[in-house]
């Protein structure tokens, strides 16, 4: 018999379809391949990308030259722009303003990698330090709101462009899923005086069975409601509303932690397509108690479908606790995950 999950903070509903679940070996994942096409994120590529904002180098290496370990430019075909005031203005009932905004990628390595797991720790801490530079210094502009960190991986997850990279866009206003969180934990609290995420936290951790990875500083779980199979959460211990607030060993941590799980995905399900998105609290609010930020790592599995557009439900064929054993049993230790993990185009 299915169940019907309600998400704590959003109040969202998911089908959770047991009688449709398979084995993960059943899911058509089609694993990312490299390929030997030119790669404008390579290094000696640099004069094919704009410009860059900041580049973590080897001591007198050339601005938009080699030398370089972690690299961050303006997208090429931009969501938003930085340059121009909003001039918002009203069309009847309609409101308007202008694009602006700031649309960035974060190149995380001069070579060619596909996949986070491929990097060390060390590097991945710098890719991480890229993040939280990145929001410091665009949370200064008056005219931005909200910056989402995200990272596509593989063709079905959206990625155009193998090598691996993140993106950074920055908004003029709060996106609506943001404030439906905000607002939901919000409600939350008011009602029980306490952080949802610290409660989830918690009882994640008592409960064990949904748990995917715990350290000191940092745990991962599947979340009760997850909307898609394997959709696995990372969350500070230590509460915390804004990502980049982030101090130097909690980077040292997440990039520790976020490497384990997305090994553990990879290895348990053949390098699938996914997703990843830090979720943090708007630019113009204070700490917030009832607000928590974390990342949400989706595996590209399933695809939305008429029912799941038409209500708003989404339909996980896998059981969180399912899926939560089988991450556990992976062994992300085992030799050097680059030699696991390569493959060469066939």
């Amino acid at each position: 018999m299915p169940d019907l999950r309600k998400d704590p903070i959003v109040g969202r509903w998911v089908i959770v379809a047991k009688s449709r679940a398979r084995r993960p070996h059943d899911f058509d994942t089609t694993p990312a391949r490299r390929r030997s096409s030119f790669c404008p994120f390579c290094e000696g590529n640099e004069d094919k990308t704009p410009s860059e904002i900041i580049a973590f180098r080897q001591p007198g290496s050339p601005r938009n030259g080699r030398g370089w370990r972690v690299r961050v430019v303006p997208n090429k075909f931009p969501a938003l722009e930085i340059e121009g005031d909003l001039n918002k203005r009203g069309d009847g009932i309609y409101d308007m303003m202008r694009g602006v905004g700031a649309h960035e990628v974060i190149i995380e390595s001069p070579k060619h990698l596909i996949s986070t797991s491929e990097l060390s720790d060390l590097e991945l801490q710098e890719v991480v330090w890229a993040y939280r530079e990145r929001l410091v210094d665009l949370k200064r502009d008056p005219r931005l709101v909200y910056g989402m960190v995200f990272k596509n991986v593989g063709a079905a997850a959206g990625a155009s462009l193998e090598h691996t990279h993140s993106q950074l866009i920055v908004t003029p206003i709060v996106p609506i899923n943001v404030w439906e969180e905000m607002t939901g934990s919000l409600e939350f609290y008011n009602y029980r005086g306490r952080c949802v995420y610290c409660d989830m936290i918690q009882q994640e951790l008592n409960y064990e069975k949904r748990l995917v990875h715990d350290t000191p500083a940092f745990t991962a779980f599947c979340p009760f409601a997850s909307r898609f199979p394997f959709e696995t959460w990372i969350l500070p211990k230590v509460h915390s509303s804004h990502f980049e607030n982030i101090q130097k060993n909690g980077i040292e941590d997440l990039a520790t932690v976020l490497r384990q799980v997305i090994l553990k995905i990879e290895l348990a399900l053949d390098r699938p397509a996914y997703n990843y998105i830090i979720h943090t609290a708007p630019f113009d609010t204070a700490e917030l108690a009832h607000y928590h930020w974390h990342l949400e790592i989706m595996p590209s599995l399933t695809r939305p479908a008429g029912f799941e557009w038409g209500t708003g439900f989404y339909i996980n064929p896998v059981p969180p606790e399912e899926a939560a054993a089988f991450l556990r049993e992976i062994d992300a230790e085992i030799g050097d995950s680059q030699n696991i993990l390569v493959r060469e185009t066939a």
